[in-house]
């Protein structure tokens, strides 16, 4: 604990300097500002993704679902860290004790639900969407001085709650297309928490984060590839599952998935054309979301040439689409790279995939969260090759900075805040120091 305290403290004593090193040679995705924006993204999409399925497989009464529970429990404790380790033992006890209800109300609720015990239900779901968020965000709004309202705090967690509620509630009823039509809007909430948050800290500490904005086009541009790859990662790595378990909701999750790569196309056309792509979905399509598919199918029927054949179509998804994102970009990002950055992101999946086959819940979820995380890296390499290459249309910078409503120009809170983070982002399942670099 000692040496995680000594790293923040010294990453913060590092802040100025780094951001001082900064350069205006040219627009850029990778500045300070935009760091922590990608950070907390990856924070909060990756709690909406475990709180879901947490649900839904506590529902199911799926083999794993202590697995999924166990790291839901795990993300608490390293929360209580990240707290005591710059608020004191008192305030992270006081936290834990608010932290702690949802985490046991999460599940506690589809258990409650599946065994028909209405009233525990109806106090679980209080619990998650009335009291939760209110005493969470007044312990923030204490926390930091009244820089982050209490009633903005509570409003952000009241309605990332109710997505999770919502899409729990549509697969209960066995309208899986709602499910996932709600499970991707609550993805999507988590970005515009996240660069909400992020704007309100930076305004609050300019000098820290070099006078750099969350919300320039570059920066805009980092999170919409962040989203996409981390979106699809998760998708992929739950179509897998449901492929080799059979269940009733797979064909949903190929659903959404089509009208995820749909929307990856759209973010391409709109920076290279249609006929670019076209092109993009046709290789996304053939050797990569098919090819998974396959080695379902194959693990499935126990047929290792099959699978063989697969994890070749794969390979090849990796060099052809690694080829396309070089020429794309003319060159930033260059073809060898690309092909190493597409094909550790299969090797994740599927090394997920194959834990979960062998029934080692405990390293599947491990393995997702380094897969997880690595799509991050995946939306900063490529937004940078693709500002690079197009300096011009990511020089502009917004006039002033944004006005997120979650803070005023005070310090008092807003340092609180940027610990916080900093810490989790130690503590949490490596988000900064076990990410790979693409």
């Amino acid at each position: 604990m000692k040496k995680v305290f000594a790293l923040t403290m010294a990453f913060l004593l590092l802040v100025p300097s780094v951001s001082m090193a900064q350069t205006n040679s040219g627009p850029t995705a990778k500045t300070p500002a935009a760091d922590l924006r990608a950070t907390l993204s990856q924070l909060l999409s990756n709690h909406f993704v475990y709180q879901t399925i947490s649900m839904t497989k506590t529902y199911d009464g799926a083999k794993d679902v202590e697995a999924v529970n166990e790291a839901l429990e795990r993300n608490a404790n390293d929360l209580k860290k990240a707290i005591e380790s710059i608020y004191g033992k008192e305030g992270a006890e006081q936290f834990e004790k608010i932290f702690d209800s949802q985490y046991e109300n999460t599940p506690g609720l589809a258990e409650a639900v599946k065994n028909g015990n209405k009233e525990a239900a109806e106090q679980a779901k209080q619990q998650l969407t009335q009291e939760f968020p209110k005493e969470l965000g007044n312990f923030l709004s204490e926390a930091t001085g009244g820089n982050l309202p209490a009633d903005t705090a509570e409003k952000v967690l009241r309605a990332h709650e109710q997505d999770v509620q919502d899409v729990f509630n549509a697969y209960v009823d066995g309208d899986y297309k709602k499910a996932y039509q709600t499970f991707r809007t609550g993805f999507d909430r988590m970005f515009d928490i996240s660069k909400a948050l992020s704007g309100a800290i930076v305004t609050q500490n300019k000098e820290q984060f070099n006078h750099t904005m969350v919300d320039t086009k570059a920066a805009d541009l980092r999170s919409s590839l962040n989203q996409l790859a981390s979106e699809h990662f998760a998708l992929a790595t739950l179509e897998m599952q449901k492929g080799f378990d059979q269940a009733e909701d797979y064909d949903f999750v190929t659903w959404a998935e089509d009208q995820q790569t749909a929307d990856f196309k759209s973010a391409i056309q709109s920076i290279y054309g249609e006929e670019a792509a076209d092109q993009f979905e046709k290789v996304w399509q053939k050797d990569h979301i098919a090819a998974q598919s396959q080695v379902v199918a194959a693990t499935l029927q126990d047929n290792k040439e099959e699978r063989e054949q697969a994890e070749e179509r794969l390979q090849d998804f990796s060099q052809e689409f690694g080829m396309f994102l070089s020429q794309a970009t003319d060159g930033e990002l260059p073809e060898d790279r690309a092909k190493e950055t597409v094909w550790m992101h299969e090797e994740d999946v599927l090394m997920t995939f194959d834990h979960y086959v062998n029934e080692d819940y405990a390293s599947t979820y491990k393995s997702f969260d380094k897969g997880f995380a690595y799509m991050y890296n995946v939306g900063e390499t490529l937004s940078e090759a693709i500002v690079k290459q197009m300096p011009d249309t990511y020089k502009m910078m917004p006039s002033e900075m944004p006005d997120t409503g979650l803070g005023t120009s005070e310090q008092t809170g807003s340092t609180w805040i940027w610990v916080t983070f900093l810490s989790l982002a130690l503590l949490s399942g490596g988000v900064l120091a076990t990410r790979k670099r693409a």
